[in-house]
């Protein structure tokens, strides 16, 4: 049944994507309007089916978590720098890229991308042969890692702007934070660099960082 979640994940933000970015091309902020809330109740129907107690999910090596938050933030946020710079918003407007496109647009991304898929997988992998030897535990880190770049690439495939080769390059970055959520056991270590990604992308300036789609050309939607 957990495996459901996984190609539900897939589908869900490709449809998303597709329709109200790739057909409606709606300004980024509106996206969301979408798409937050969305996932988000996605996100509380997993939990909730899979009795997963998200305090206890969050305490566990929550000093890794945090170790790892800071070694793959420092990743993602230097390939962010490392793009074109862009004219950024400033006052109210800054503080709502800040916060709407910046920390809870991290957010729910890391949910879906990293977070739901390798917890479906985990609970699917729970016998002894998966847990009680580091064969075991290494081979549920490879499907969990899988299991995310699968979710990336169908979520990212829904945006015209990554069809093709480039949809490689979000999971790559995302790869890096589902890595260091397998490796730490503690989602933070996915989540705070996913929400520190999008803050430095709105502050390097979204028209040009890769990291905050939907983007569209000069005839399309403003972001």
């Amino acid at each position: 049944m957990s495996i459901f979640w996984i190609l539900s994940a897939g589908l869900l933000g490709f449809a998303i994507a597709a329709v109200f970015a790739g057909l409606l091309r709606l300004p980024r902020n509106y996206y969301l309007l979408v798409y937050i809330p969305i996932v988000a109740a996605f996100f509380v129907l997993f939990i909730a089916t899979n009795n997963i107690n998200l305090i206890e999910l969050l305490l566990h090596n929550w000093y890794w978590g945090l170790a790892g938050a800071v070694i793959a933030g420092a990743f993602v946020i230097k390939n962010v720098y490392s793009q074109p710079s862009s004219e950024r918003r400033y006052g109210g407007e800054f503080i709502r890229d800040i916060t709407w496109p910046g920390l809870a647009y991290g957010l729910i991304d890391a949910l879906l991308l990293t977070v739901i898929p390798v917890l479906a997988v985990k609970i699917i992998l729970t016998g002894p042969a998966w847990t009680e030897n580091w064969f075991g535990r290494i081979g549920v880190g490879i499907f969990g890692l899988l299991a995310s770049f699968f979710v990336t690439t169908l979520y990212h495939l829904g945006y015209p702007e990554f069809r093709g080769k480039q949809v490689i390059w979000p999971n790559v970055g995302n790869g890096v934070l589902s890595l260091a959520f397998i490796l730490t056991g503690n989602p933070l270590a996915a989540i705070l660099p996913h929400m520190a990604m999008h803050v430095a992308a709105m502050i390097h300036g979204p028209k040009t960082t890769g990291q905050v789609p939907p983007h569209y050309n000069e005839s399309g939607a403003p972001d």
